[in-house]
């Protein structure tokens, strides 16, 4: 059984990464911010421990670690998926749209890695699995906030892959495409099926495909695999 922490765990790809590790037998806690309805109802479905905190807040996200590690006993496996979206010019750009897309996206992730591995490191082993996106490598015109957050997690997990590896610990990332969730489904019809008829594949991906992706890069058959940024995205933007 593995001790599981999950951030933006009460809705979309978080949501199905808690349900595919409780199914598992794993002891699962995960963090949410706002959705308390979505959460405890995820919680009463699969018995994981809720814990709320504003992760973008280094403090919170600390206190939220503690709490997880109270409840679960330790850490061995570290989701980072909590993120929001901006669409809008560049030029249009607040300081205060900046400040919390990255303090969400990007520096919860290293709050939250920077508590754990403090836990991994003792026991000499863990596993940490970073949520960017196809435009973090790609780019995304009127997204370019949010394209550079994602980014980030890029250099982000190839260099805590080096640092942390030593201590027997993986980081990787997963950079999931077009994805059906809550997210997208302000989209209308038509950018619906352009970026359908963009992915060679030929549909949207599902919650489930990038869970499923999770899971394994932190099981035992991904044991030699770290430092890597593996797209999840249908052939998306290549």
């Amino acid at each position: 059984m593995k001790r599981v922490l999950i951030s933006g765990g009460s809705r979309g790809m978080g949501a199905e990464c808690v349900r595919r590790y409780a199914a598992a037998g794993d002891a699962v806690a995960f963090i949410y911010n706002k959705s308390a309805v979505s959460a405890q109802a995820l919680a009463e479905e699969t018995g994981a421990t809720t814990v709320c905190a504003d992760i973008s807040d280094s403090a919170a996200a600390r206190a939220a670690v503690g709490q997880a590690v109270a409840a679960l006993g330790g850490i061995d496996i570290l989701i980072n998926n909590a993120g929001i979206a901006h669409i809008g010019l560049f030029t249009d750009l607040t300081d205060y749209e900046w400040r919390r897309l990255c303090d969400t996206n990007l520096s919860s992730a290293i709050y939250l890695s920077r508590e754990t591995s403090k836990y991994m490191i003792r026991q000499h082993s863990g596993s940490i699995v970073n949520i960017g996106s196809v435009w973090g490598r790609a780019g995304a015109s009127c997204e370019v906030a949010y394209s550079a957050t994602k980014a980030g997690l890029r250099g982000f997990t190839r260099a805590l892959a080096k640092e942390l590896g030593p201590s027997g610990i993986t980081v990787n990332c997963i950079e999931p495409g077009v994805i059906d969730t809550e997210m997208n489904a302000a989209l209308d019809d038509a950018t619906r099926s352009a970026l359908t008829d963009e992915t060679p594949l030929g549909r949207l991906g599902t919650v489930a495909d990038v869970a499923a992706a999770v899971q394994f890069l932190t099981s035992s058959e991904a044991s030699f695999i770290t430092g890597q940024i593996i797209g999840v995205d249908g052939g998306f933007g290549w």
